[in-house]
C-alpha cells in the first residue's frame, strides 16, 4: 500500500472514530459521497423524486442514529445501500403511496382511455441527478421511464434484488446479507424479477443521447407539437405508441386513439410553448400554454421515448414537477 493510500485509509479510519463519537460533522463528510446515487437508487424503487429525497432522509438519520453500530464488516458503501434498500421496502409496504388524481384538463374531452395505469405516483427524475460517480450504473436503459415503471409492479423485494444484482452489481452474498435472506433466495428472486421485465425489452434502441439522430426527432417533434400540426406529429409516432399521464391514470395506445386525444388537447386555439430538458435520460419538454396575457403558463412537463427513429411513448406530468427541473411556472409568450 502506498503513502496515498494509507493516507486516505488514516482520514476515514479518523472521521468513522469521529462519527461514532457523535461528531455530526464527520458523519457527513463520509456520507456525502454516497448521497446522490442512494437518491437515483431510492428512485429507481420507488419511483417517485419525492418519496426517494424522504426515503434518503429517512435512511441517513437511521444510518447517524445507528453509527455506533456500524463494525466495518462491509463497506460504509454497502452499509448504506442496505439500510436505504430496507427504508424503499418499508416505504412500498406503506399503502401513502400518491393516490389517482381525476382529469381535470379545462374545456377538453378526453377519449376514452385503452387502459387506467397502475403507477399513479411515477415521477420522472432530473439528468443532473445522474451526473457524477455513479453515471456508469445508468446504462442499458436502467433509469428509463419504461424500466422504473416496470419495478413498480414487481413484488418489493425482487425488485430490490435485481437493482443490488443487475444494475448495481453488488455479488449475491452481500445482498443476500443486506436482505437478511440466503443466496439461493436472491438467486431465485432475481430469476423470477428479470422473467418480469422482459416485455421492457425488445423495442428497437433509441439514438444515443444528444446524437444528431436524437436531435432530429426532437426538433420535428418540437416543431409539430407548438404549431399543433398533428399530421406531422403522427409521422414522428410508432404505430404502438403509448401516451401516459400520472398521478391521472388513463392511458392511450395506439396513434389513431393518441391522434384523438391530441386534437382534443390542441383544440379551442390551445397552443403551446417547450422548453427543453432532460428526464430519465431521455429527451423531455417543460410545456407552457399560451395565454391571452402575453404569459405562458406551465402546464407540465412531457418526457419522450425514442424507438429507432421514431416516438414509442409519450408521458406527460404535472407542473409541480417543473421546480425539480429548475423550470418557471411561467414564461413571456414568444
Amino acid at each position: 500500500m502506498g503513502f496515498a493510500e494509507r493516507k486516505v485509509g488514516d482520514v476515514a479510519t479518523d472521521l468513522i472514530s469521529r462519527a461514532r463519537a457523535g461528531d455530526g460533522e464527520a458523519f457527513r463528510r463520509l456520507t456525502e459521497p454516497y448521497r446522490r446515487e442512494l437518491q437515483v437508487h431510492c428512485y429507481r424503487m420507488l419511483g417517485s423524486l419525492q418519496d426517494a429525497e424522504d426515503t434518503l432522509q429517512d435512511t441517513l438519520l437511521a444510518a447517524w442514529r445507528g453509527f455506533g453500530g456500524y463494525e466495518q464488516r462491509a463497506s460504509l458503501r454497502t452499509w448504506l445501500y442496505r439500510i436505504a434498500t430496507n427504508q424503499c421496502l418499508n416505504t412500498r409496504r406503506s399503502a401513502a403511496r400518491r393516490p389517482a388524481k381525476a382529469w381535470d384538463v379545462p374545456n377538453v374531452e378526453p377519449p376514452e382511455p385503452t387502459r387506467l395505469g397502475e403507477v399513479v405516483w411515477l415521477e420522472p427524475i432530473p439528468d443532473l441527478l445522474l451526473e457524477g460517480p455513479e453515471a456508469r450504473f445508468e446504462q442499458t436503459e436502467s433509469i428509463s421511464l419504461a424500466f422504473v415503471t416496470a419495478l413498480q409492479t414487481l413484488p418489493p423485494r425482487q425488485v430490490a434484488v435485481l437493482i443490488l444484482r443487475d444494475v448495481l452489481e453488488f455479488p449475491a452474498a452481500e445482498v443476500a446479507g443486506m436482505l437478511d435472506t440466503t443466496v439461493e433466495s436472491v438467486k431465485s428472486a432475481l430469476k423470477r424479477a428479470r422473467a418480469g421485465l422482459r416485455q421492457v425489452h425488445g423495442r428497437e434502441r433509441p439514438p444515443a443521447a444528444g446524437s444528431a439522430a436524437e436531435n432530429a426527432i426532437v426538433a420535428r417533434f418540437v416543431r409539430a407539437w407548438e404549431s399543433a400540426d398533428l399530421d406531422a406529429l403522427l409521422t414522428l409516432l410508432t404505430d404502438d405508441i403509448t401516451l401516459a399521464m400520472p398521478p391521472i391514470p388513463f392511458e392511450y395506445e395506439g396513434q389513431d386513439v393518441v391522434r384523438r386525444f391530441c386534437a382534443g388537447i390542441f383544440g379551442a386555439g390551445r397552443r403551446f410553448e417547450l422548453v427543453p430538458t432532460r428526464a430519465n435520460g431521455q429527451p423531455a419538454f417543460g410545456a407552457y400554454l399560451r395565454g391571452a396575457d402575453g404569459v405562458s403558463h406551465g402546464t407540465g412537463l412531457y418526457v419522450l421515448s425514442l424507438a429507432g427513429d421514431r416516438i414509442s411513448a409519450m408521458t406527460r406530468f404535472e407542473n409541480g414537477v417543473l421546480d425539480a427541473f429548475g423550470l418557471p411556472r411561467s414564461l413571456p409568450s414568444r
